[in-house]
């Protein structure tokens, strides 16, 4: 919505309903909410819907956009990436290619064994899921990718749906890290302790010069998109 900062609050009660054919969908005073780009905004689970509500019961007077967190990831989900998934598909299968945990710091220096015990066990399990190998890098110098393992990444970004797609990708990005992404789709995993391996190496640097207030406030901005694309992601596939 352009200019949200001006608009005044226009409704009073806000719920959600089921839609025939299936999903749910917000109503604001019994009114369908669309999407940005003007279509249907309806979500697998009620529980992504009943989240979308809460956006808009937080609203005060006046509109403030930066509270819609969840409702931009979800519109361009349907405004973009449902019509088109190959084209996000393609702009995140790279995060694959340079994945931040396939690049080790040389054998005997410590920040080694620290990659080493926290990126192994993330890898291991990705690996066996898509049944093909990470070449792993000294340094940074580009460790090409096995096409058995970029087309195993491939099909797997193509059998999410576009919510969850969306939110990987998100992921992906903020963590430099396509491994890490596809792991918090893992029942049980633990948003902090995945983005704090992604940003190990940064982390390490802190704890032998110290956190600047700059670099910590951008970590902490870092942090919080990387766990609001967690949450869409639960959301999007909960049973209720």
């Amino acid at each position: 919505m352009e200019h949200e900062q001006q608009v005044k609050r226009f409704w009073t009660e806000v719920g959600v309903a089921p839609v025939d054919g299936g999903g749910w969908q917000v109503h604001l005073d019994s009114r369908p909410v669309k999407t940005q780009g003007f279509r249907a905004q309806i979500v697998p689970t009620r529980a992504l819907a009943e989240a979308l509500a809460e956006e808009w019961r937080a609203q005060g007077e006046k509109v403030d956009p930066q509270l819609f967190v969840l409702r931009d990831m979800v519109d361009f989900a349907i405004d973009q990436v449902a019509p088109a998934p190959d084209v996000l598909i393609g702009s995140t299968l790279p995060y694959g290619d340079t994945d931040t945990l396939c690049y080790r710091a040389p054998e005997g220096d410590s920040l080694r064994t620290r990659q080493d015990e926290a990126w192994g066990p993330i890898l291991a399990p990705i690996e066996a899921e898509i049944s093909a190998k990470f070449a792993l890098a000294d340094g940074v110098i580009h460790a090409e990718q096995p096409e058995a393992t970029r087309t195993a990444l491939r099909a797997r970004l193509e059998a999410l749906d576009p919510f969850t797609l969306t939110a990987v990708h998100n992921m992906a990005a903020i963590a430099a890290s396509l491994c890490v992404a596809l792991t918090m789709l893992d029942d049980g995993a633990d948003t902090d302790a995945l983005f704090g391996a992604a940003n190990l190496e940064e982390d390490w640097q802190a704890i032998q010069w110290g956190w600047d207030g700059d670099a910590l406030a951008r970590r902490d901005a870092r942090l919080a998109g990387f766990t609001h694309a967690a949450r869409l992601a639960r959301l999007a596939r909960s049973e209720d």
